[in-house]
């Protein structure tokens, strides 16, 4: 990334850090044994022709350092500019995760901070002083990522309460942006942070049938990271029309595609309370629904069931949304197999 932000990050941010991310998940060749640059070149592609700002890299689906990093600059080289990228920081350790970082310093533009499941802090110090380790050794901007699934709640209910948010942008120089998702399903965490932060932070709300409504109401930059994607263009369309004066109209396009974001919600909620994970097979269908390139992921592959997919299928057509009309048994080929 260009050394720019560096001068005043957190004013870069709100200079830079606007509009609507999806999420872009890595293509593999069919025996997975490497990446699939010509599906993941019609993935950036096609998130940057719907209309996206930018995209998370997801690194949850078994992929190395080394194969993040070529991920990186495949997707840099497709987008040419058009979409801004995330580095998903979801590897195993603090140690890797910086390894990660540093490999990618001139192709990402950002960093989300995710937490792994073999980080078990049970202090808020803890919680500090890893978020610090890693951006005093990572050269780009950082957003803060805040969700119950860390598991920071033994530490404070709220799991990254206002002292400790407050304590991370005071010492540490790179974090500008937080992914407020403290107290999920409620908005209680982007309420909170956007009350106490907003004029020194980028105030993320990624869920779209929250920040939408909100947008009403809040002045909102920047929402994701998200797989909204899946739903084509609509969701860069109503955040911009919200952005702009036509948050009624927004509303009303809103509306017209809950039944999509209906069948979405519900195949969530069927794995989503006891798992504390997302299943990104789901995620992979649904964007391959959408036209993305599909194809299988490596293991731990999660399954998904045929009536999941028939429910997701449907819930697009209902809602008049772009939907592929090739067989199910397409998904795990791809669109670009190789």
């Amino acid at each position: 990334m260009a050394a720019e932000w560096k001068t005043d990050p957190r004013g870069w941010a709100k200079e830079h850090l606007t509009g609507v991310s999806g999420v872009t998940i890595p293509s593999f060749t069919r025996d997975l044994t490497k990446l699939n640059a010509k599906g993941i070149e019609h993935d950036i592609d096609l998130i940057a022709r719907l209309g996206f700002d930018w995209t998370l890299l997801m690194t949850e689906t078994n992929i190395t350092m080394e194969e993040n990093a070529e991920f990186t600059r495949i997707a840099k080289e497709a987008s040419g500019g058009r979409v801004k990228l995330f580095l998903h920081t979801a590897f195993a350790s603090l140690e890797e995760n910086i390894r990660a970082g540093k490999m990618v310093e001139d192709d990402a533009d950002i960093v989300l901070l995710s937490y792994p499941p073999q980080f078990w802090p049970t202090s808020e110090e803890e919680i500090f002083q890893y978020t610090k380790e890693f951006c005093d050794n990572v050269d780009l901007p950082v957003m803060l990522f805040a969700i119950p699934q860390w598991g920071f709640e033994r530490v404070h209910l709220a799991g990254m309460q206002v002292s400790l948010v407050r304590r991370m942008i005071d010492e540490i120089p790179n974090v500008v942006a937080i992914k407020a998702e403290q107290g999920y399903p409620q908005p209680i965490g982007f309420c909170e942070m956007y009350h106490h932060f907003l004029d020194e932070i980028v105030i993320s709300h990624p869920i779209e049938d929250q920040c939408l409504p909100l947008m009403g109401i809040s002045d909102i930059q920047f929402s994701g990271t998200s797989n909204t994607q899946w739903m084509g263009d609509y969701y860069p369309t109503v955040f911009e029309m919200a952005r702009t004066g036509r948050w009624e109209e927004a509303m009303e396009k809103f509306w017209s595609v809950t039944p999509a974001r209906s069948a979405n919600n519900a195949v969530g909620a069927s794995y989503m309370p006891g798992l504390q994970t997302l299943n990104r097979t789901s995620w992979k269908y649904q964007d391959w629904l959408a036209g993305f390139n599909g194809g299988p992921l490596r293991q731990p592959m999660t399954r998904l069931l045929d009536r999941h997919m028939h429910s997701l299928r449907a819930g697009l057509k209902a809602a008049g949304l772009p939907c592929t009309s090739d067989p199910d048994s397409e998904f795990l080929i791809g669109r670009n197999p190789a």
